[in-house]
């Protein structure tokens, strides 16, 4: 399938399934936090799943690789980058799969309705006002720090959109960690499992994967953490694994 480029687009190989995504040079690229997301979330068969703040749509495009789920959502705010992430989907010819949809986080349950998945997934905004400089450049200052939405917005929205029982996955930053499980509790999710993600085995964790589960009881696992390094610029088995070499 042919798919029209903009100035400054790639398509770049995502190692599974023979997919592919189109990226902006000059704008904001996955990394390794959104791959590590999408390997620590699950979507069984039969479920749906929506991912809050998409982006270029990497998550949904990695869970419908790795997973059997029903369907894939895809919100995000900044409707170029939705719009991109819709032709990252035709590329894959997964339009009956995937949908990409604009909208605010912040009116997330009101877009699709209270109850209406099994599954969210959110790779969010890390920085709030109080930690690092804004990037100048809009689009990737609202990807990095708490321009349009906070960690409770998003913790909100996803307990909304959750059915009972329904999962929610995220990877954020170790020293909001306090913060985030204080935001997951308040509205109803009890985190169930957490991982910590470490750059090299003797360098403290600079990722944190949590899932919590809407009205679920209070007990979480302490998973084995991750490496993601075994020496600058090779990654470990680990790493390989998640993305599906």
């Amino acid at each position: 399938m042919t798919i029209d480029l903009k100035d400054n687009e790639r398509i770049d190989d995502l190692q599974r399934n023979g997919y592919q995504i189109i990226q902006n040079r000059d704008g904001f690229c996955f990394g390794m936090d959104a791959v590590l997301l999408s390997g620590f979330a699950l979507v069984k068969p039969g479920e749906k799943a929506v991912d809050l703040g998409t982006g270029t749509g990497i998550i949904p495009l990695l869970l419908e690789a790795k997973n059997q789920g029903l369907h894939y959502t895809g919100l995000e705010i900044q409707e170029a980058m939705a719009e991109m992430a819709r032709r990252s989907v035709a590329l894959n010819h997964l339009e009956e799969k995937i949908s990409i949809v604009t909208g605010d986080i912040k009116e997330a349950s009101r877009l699709f309705g209270a109850a209406s998945f099994d599954v969210v997934t959110s790779n969010p905004p890390y920085m709030n006002d109080s930690h690092g400089l804004k990037n100048p450049e809009l689009p990737k200052a609202i990807a990095r720090h708490e321009v349009l939405c906070t960690l409770h917005d998003v913790t909100r929205e996803a307990a909304k959109l959750l059915r009972p029982g329904g999962r929610f996955y995220m990877v954020h930053r170790p020293h909001r960690l306090v913060e985030i499980i204080t935001a997951l509790k308040s509205y109803g999710l009890e985190p169930k499992r957490m991982k910590m993600v470490h750059p090299y085995v003797d360098r403290e964790a600079n990722m944190v994967l949590i899932e919590a589960v809407r009205g679920g009881k209070s007990m979480i696992k302490v998973e084995a953490p991750v490496i993601v390094y075994k020496e600058p610029g090779v990654y470990t088995d680990e790493i390989y694994t998640i993305y599906g070499y």
